[in-house]
């Protein structure tokens, strides 16, 4: 075989495979699958779950709460002497900044760290205590699904020890306007005004 003869075998063979494409292995076509990013969104983070308001009024967490709607979450329990206190008292200032809207279409839910022992009797004195308002609902319900909740929501810590410690959670806020999937967070005592400003930027 000269020179000649063996380049023009190199350059055949891949040419006859292209020519024989029953020889070839078909491509698999990709199938492009719509995806709804709202919907997306409430997969990951809105579990449906069921709750109880300190009203005794059960609910499910994403239809009834959250859709539709521009709401904030801070998580508490009844008991709790440290931030929990400070932080319900800071929201009661942001909650009468906002009155107007409050009911209609902004929401406070403050969801219980505690759902062992804060039942709806015991959050029906806690917000009578508090002077909670109207569009503000206290949250119970399976200490597994407030679980969920808290973590899904990202009230929660990567130092195993210090998630454990539950007031550690009762300090933040998160806020957004679900339909627009607007999210934001920040520190619950930071002043009303600017809590409420942000909130208002939503929508």
């Amino acid at each position: 075989m000269n020179r000649r003869t063996m380049l023009a075998g190199i350059i055949a063979a891949p040419l006859a495979t292209i020519a024989n494409p029953a020889e070839a292995k078909p491509r698999k076509k990709k199938r492009w699958v719509k995806s709804d990013p709202r919907e997306r969104m409430r997969q990951k983070y809105f579990p449906d779950v069921e709750l109880q308001t300190h009203e005794g009024n059960t609910v499910r967490f994403y239809s009834d709460l959250v859709k539709d709607k521009i709401v904030v979450f801070n998580f508490m329990y009844a008991t709790c002497n440290g931030t929990c206190v400070p932080t319900t008292a800071n929201l009661r200032k942001v909650h009468k900044l906002l009155e107007p809207r409050m009911g209609k279409d902004v929401f406070f839910y403050s969801l219980t760290l505690q759902p062992e022992t804060d039942s709806v009797e015991v959050l029906k004195k806690f917000a009578a205590n508090q002077n909670i308002g109207a569009g503000w609902s206290l949250l119970t319900g399976k200490p597994t699904d407030l679980e969920r909740l808290r973590r899904s929501l990202g009230f929660s810590d990567p130092d195993p020890k210090r998630d454990a410690v539950r007031t550690n959670h009762a300090a933040m806020l998160r806020y957004g306007n679900e339909p627009k999937m607007y999210w934001a967070g920040c520190p619950a005592l930071i002043r009303p005004e600017a809590i409420a400003q942000s909130i208002r930027w939503l929508g």
